[in-house]
């Protein structure tokens, strides 16, 4: 069974956000992945040519500002 999970850091521990469905004590293999931005994630779909620092900037610009993440 494969399951992801949300988690913080705190002192230098993983902390899940949420109870995790597994029995005390019982091993597991776990995959660190860093959670990436609304930028990261739509990176390249609009067909933009320029570097995803250049979108960010762009995208983050008050004069483009939609109030919310889409």
């Amino acid at each position: 069974m494969a399951i992801t999970i949300e988690a913080v850091v705190e002192n230098g521990m993983l902390r899940p956000i949420q109870p995790l469905p597994l029995k005390e004590n019982e091993q597991v293999r776990v995959t660190i992945e860093k959670r990436s931005d609304w930028i990261q994630r739509t990176y390249g779909m609009c067909g933009w040519k320029g570097d995803s620092k250049e979108l960010e900037r762009l995208a983050m610009s008050p004069e483009f500002d939609l109030g919310e993440e889409p």
